[in-house]
């Protein structure tokens, strides 16, 4: 860290009014959500922090309606799985096999395009992010959940939780029919108690590494006896498999179920700091402070019932959040930096697996796919060659007319649905070009530099942008300089970066 950080002691204490400006709103709206767009960026600093905080994160999150082809995947899928019971031949189950792994492809890549939509949406790319977050922590993949319909019920659990209180998220995720399969709850019963789940609760979720001992696992670990899903109605708990003995957890001694244990985490001490430096790693360097340098933060989370929106409008609105040495510096995710594209350059999401999701895992972060429980590393880990090519290459394409030429007949029929619902600008054509050339070198260059760019840009790369498309011979040589500068900077060491 190059600048010496606040005290603990002020670095929570919320960033006073008259501090607030456009620059801090660029910071807010680049890492609370994916970019700052010029309107966006003048309405937060008309509003004022507190009242964009507020708006940022609702108290109650709007919903992510259930994708219709989900919804009747996961109806077909059932019926498959009675038709596999009564199959007669290795060749029919392999062929029902077949039908459900693309079943689950396909609502597994609709719901990921779904998700990528609403978070693109301005308004509502701040709490997406949170939840995108809350599934970093609270990490499921859908190899081992296999099922799009569970992975989609997860997330809404996350989301529809995400503003309450942490124990009552954690509750909630405990009964999610993917967090029962991936961390194996639903193979954990009395006689043989499966460790995974309470292992992760407390190393992952709520405590940190070094806060619990190995026989607090092994007891907890049977207080998550008998959870178990079906596709119908979702959790049930399975009393014949449920361990109702005396544990003894913590130093203490009860017949503790599985959410008295969640609540028995939350009283230790780390809880209160854990998931703010969770948050520090996820939204402002991959090497936050140690978990002390949180604790003033912690001991008010505590303080309001571990309530996470509560969390959020005093992390985002703290003078630590807006500190010099946490802005323009933080290396964006793959997810982020295609998000933060689409709204920089005022696009949809294209609903083509090749032209968003296939980018993405070039990138290296493949949706509903973190590569282990402990979720995405990221930081300098997200940049090598093969990455920092993919980047480039997406830029590329988004800043060229689309040639819909090249698509099949399926892609064809999931682009005019798109089109339907309203989404029409999935590249940067002619017509947005002409348009931002209305701005002239100049300003075009101050909104390269001051919307797309974090941080204050040198006056020596202002000037030579002005100077290349100043020395357009004619309005057509103008048109192609401007979409180069732009492929330029979005291509640039500096834009990825926020």
């Amino acid at each position: 860290m190059s600048l010496p950080l606040l005290d603990p002691r002020e670095a929570w204490k919320p960033l006073p009014a008259s501090a607030w400006n456009a620059d801090l709103a660029r910071h807010l709206l680049r890492r609370a959500g994916w970019a700052a767009r010029p309107e966006d960026v003048a309405r937060a600093v008309q509003q004022g922090l507190p009242a964009t905080l507020a708006r940022l994160f609702p108290a109650t999150p709007p919903p992510l309606d259930r994708p219709v082809f989900l919804a009747r995947a996961e109806e077909r899928i059932i019926e498959l799985q009675g038709s596999r019971r009564s199959a007669t031949t290795p060749e029919d189950r392999q062929a029902i096999d077949r039908e459900m792994r693309e079943l689950n492809r396909l609502a597994a890549a609709e719901f990921a395009f779904r998700w990528l939509q609403t978070a693109a949406d301005p308004a509502r790319s701040a709490y997406e992010k949170w939840v995108f977050f809350l599934s970093d922590v609270y990490v499921v993949a859908i190899d081992k959940v296999y099922r799009a319909e569970n992975i989609y019920r997860h997330f809404d659990t996350l989301r529809v939780h995400g503003a309450g209180p942490a124990p009552a998220l954690a509750k909630a995720v405990s009964r999610s029919p993917a967090m029962i399969d991936y961390l194996d709850l639903n193979r954990s019963s009395r006689r043989a108690p499966n460790e995974n789940f309470a292992r992760e609760l407390f190393e992952l979720f709520v405590l940190g590494e070094g806060n619990y001992t190995e026989d607090d696992i092994k007891q907890a670990a049977r207080a998550f006896t008998g959870y178990r899903h079906n596709p119908r109605d979702g959790f049930r708990l399975v009393e014949r498999e449920t361990d109702r003995g005396e544990k003894i957890i913590f130093g203490r001694r009860g017949p503790f179920t599985g959410d008295q244990v969640i609540d028995l985490a939350f009283e230790q001490p780390a809880a209160a700091t854990f998931l703010p430096r969770e948050m520090a790693r996820f939204y402002l360097t991959d090497s936050p402070p140690p978990a002390d340098y949180f604790a003033p933060l912690g001991e008010a989370w505590r303080v309001s019932g571990y309530n996470l929106r509560e969390l959020c409008l005093r992390f985002f609105g703290s003078l630590a959040f807006y500190h010099p040495a946490w802005r323009a510096s933080f290396i964006k995710s793959p997810v982020h930096y295609y998000l933060g594209l689409v709204q920089d350059l005022g696009l949809d999401v294209i609903p083509l697996e090749r032209s968003t999701l296939q980018p993405l895992r070039q990138m290296g972060q493949q949706m509903f796919q973190p590569p282990n429980v402990r979720g995405w590393v990221g930081g300098r880990l997200w940049i090598n060659s093969s990455t920092l090519a993919a980047r480039r290459q997406l830029a590329q394409t988004l800043c060229s007319p689309f040639d819909e030429q090249r698509l099949n007949a399926d892609e064809k029929l999931d682009l005019e649905a798109a089109r339907d619902a309203g989404r029409r600008r999935f590249t940067v054509d002619e017509e947005r070009i002409t348009a931002f050339t209305a701005l002239g070198p100049q300003g075009i260059a101050d909104r390269l530099c001051d919307f797309f760019l974090p941080g204050r840009v040198d006056d020596g790369y202002r000037a030579a942008l002005v100077d290349y498309l100043s020395s357009a011979r004619d309005a057509a040589a103008f048109e192609d300089r401007a979409r180069r500068a732009t492929i330029a900077v979005l291509q640039s060491p500096e834009y990825q970066l926020c």
